[in-house]
């Protein structure tokens, strides 16, 4: 029996493309001699669709493009992800589905079970839980069929949430030939690693080979790095799609094959998820250009050298914006990188606007010394030139914060927060550091002199980061095992032999910047908890101040 699983890139709420795509695949995969044909999970609608659910013609034409899906199935079996209406008059209106078509005609449907409501996911916002757990015969095999999360519970790997039931215990009395999973497993530093062990332990309890078809692209803030899997019936991996883009991974099971192993530069896989989070923002909205601050520090850089991969050197315009702060380094710095990516670099000197601003101000700020006041009015200048030519000529302001500065609120509302995407904003600095010599792996890209200097905002004379913030590399573990992992304060000190009162000052520092991170642009998830997607804390609170 020949299997493919068809790792699509969906665009949310398009039926019209995502339907012309699937029946695309449904039609290749039969000239190829399949028997078994599968998406990912809400492949119709793409992942996630968030409030689009709570329309419902939205619905209604969903569930319309069922008959166009059926008639391309003659002589095979093919199962779609899509949403169905739940007509019962109790629970939750909707079902997390599939649609299961024989030979022409749609046979069934699978709803989902478990219902993800953490991190990313609030499924149960939207969905009922399924009831049962089903399988279909075909070509005399019994062929069981699950959805993404419904996997997750038996390996032990969900965390917050215990559900109540065992989706793969309830299988098992069916005694599946193979398992196929439809999901939609958004993309975070690792995760490929942690979701082979979650089906390979499925695949051993369950004593059969299962197929995993997971979504690819980017969607909003989220990224999905397909990654798609075969595993034999000793959990052993078999295949592995591509990742970061569209494949079709084809199981033939009447041929023996050999295992492999699951091996990838994760940091590599880190930048092919921020390149991919940017080129699906553009392309799926229909914009093509971006423009961003240009500073000569490591940054923008990285940011510049994802840009230019995602979009085209074409498509990427760098500002430089120098005040009486700016060093002569960082201008030589800037000019280098942008002549060695080959974008369009324009210099708009902002020191007779700053000072116009002091000007404008001094009366009001009569008797007080200058401080971040005056720092963050060159920002916010920097900020409105960006977000003007954004209006004026259609690009999308790239925003370059990183994930400790945006923890540290080391950033300005309405300067260099200002933008339409924040490319790096959940990278650590210490993992910036990484990526940029990760680019640098071949050949020097990012100039040596920007990865040597000491970080600055260069907002006054002589400024440091580290003269407001401690070592990156102790803010980072802080960050790190505080946001993503929600230990104590005691705790980090304790494990990292970190200062106390230290971690304690830098916890009590991310709250009180919780209200910058509301206003500031959306960013590219690639950690287990990004600030602007997936994590909801009271920006008035007392537990932590």
């Amino acid at each position: 029996m020949r299997i493919f699983a068809c790792q699509i890139n969906p665009v949310v709420g398009d039926l019209t493309y995502n339907l012309k795509k699937i029946v695309e695949k449904i039609r290749e995969a039969k000239k190829k001699g399949a028997h078994v044909i599968f998406f990912p999970e809400l492949a119709l609608c793409g992942y996630p669709p968030e409030d689009l659910l709570f329309f419902p013609h939205f619905i209604q034409q969903m569930e319309g493009c069922l008959d166009t899906i059926a008639a391309e199935t003659k002589g095979v079996f093919v199962v779609v992800g899509f949403v169905r209406a739940n007509n019962k008059k109790i629970g939750k209106p909707l079902f997390n589905s599939a649609a299961v078509f024989i030979d022409g005609a749609c046979v069934g449907f699978k709803d989902k079970t478990l219902l993800p409501t953490y991190t990313v996911f609030d499924e149960s916002r939207y969905f009922e839980p399924g009831e049962k757990q089903k399988v279909w015969e075909f070509c005399q095999k019994k062929i069981g069929i699950v959805i993404c999360e419904d996997v997750w519970q038996y390996s032990g790997r969900v965390g917050y949430t215990r559900y109540h039931r065992d989706p793969l215990k309830e299988i098992e009395k069916h005694q599946p030939d193979l398992l196929l999973n439809l999901s939609a497993s958004p993309y975070y530093f690792q995760k490929k690693e942690v979701r082979l062990d979650v089906f390979s332990k499925a695949a051993k309890f369950l004593q059969a080979p299962m197929i995993v078809c997971n979504q690819v692209g980017a969607n909003d803030q989220l990224v999905f790095d397909g990654y798609s899997l075969s595993i034999n019936a000793k959990g052993e991996l078999v295949q592995l799609a591509k990742g970061f883009e569209e494949d079709t991974l084809v199981v033939d099971t009447d041929q023996k094959s050999l295992t492999c192993l699951c091996t990838s530069d994760p940091i590599q896989d880190l930048y092919q998820a921020l390149k991919l989070g940017v080129k699906d923002y553009f392309a799926k909205q229909g914009f093509t250009k971006a423009c961003f601050g240009l500073s000569g520090g490591i940054d923008s850089a990285l940011t510049a050298c994802i840009a230019v991969d995602a979009l085209g050197k074409e498509n990427v315009i760098a500002f430089c914006m120098p005040s009486r702060y700016s060093s002569l380094s960082s201008l030589e710095d800037s000019v280098q990188l942008a002549d060695r990516l080959g974008i369009e670099r324009k210099d708009i000197p902002i020191d007779g606007l700053f000072q116009h601003f002091l000007d404008l101000l001094s009366g009001q700020f009569l008797g007080r010394a200058p401080d971040t006041t005056e720092e963050n009015v060159q920002a916010r200048i920097r900020g409105m030139i960006l977000m003007a030519l954004s209006n004026k000529f259609g690009y999308i302001v790239l925003s370059t914060g990183n994930k400790s500065e945006i923890a540290m609120g080391y950033t300005t509302l309405y300067g260099d927060m200002a933008g339409g995407l924040d490319v790096i904003g959940d990278v650590s600095k210490t993992m910036v550091y990484k990526l940029a010599r990760w680019i640098n792996r071949k050949e020097e890209i990012i100039p040596r002199s920007i990865l040597e200097k000491a970080p600055s905002a260069e907002l006054s004379y002589n400024q440091k980061d580290q003269d407001t913030l401690p070592p990156y590399d102790q803010l980072d573990i802080v960050l790190g095992e505080y946001v993503e992992e929600h230990m104590s304060a005691e705790s980090i000190a304790k494990k990292h032999r970190l200062d106390l009162e230290m971690v304690k000052d830098l916890i009590r520092r991310i709250h009180r910047s919780e209200y910058k991170r509301r206003q500031g642009p959306p960013s590219i998830c690639v950690t287990k908890r990004a600030f602007t997607k997936g994590r909801v804390l009271p920006i008035v609170q007392r537990w932590v101040y």
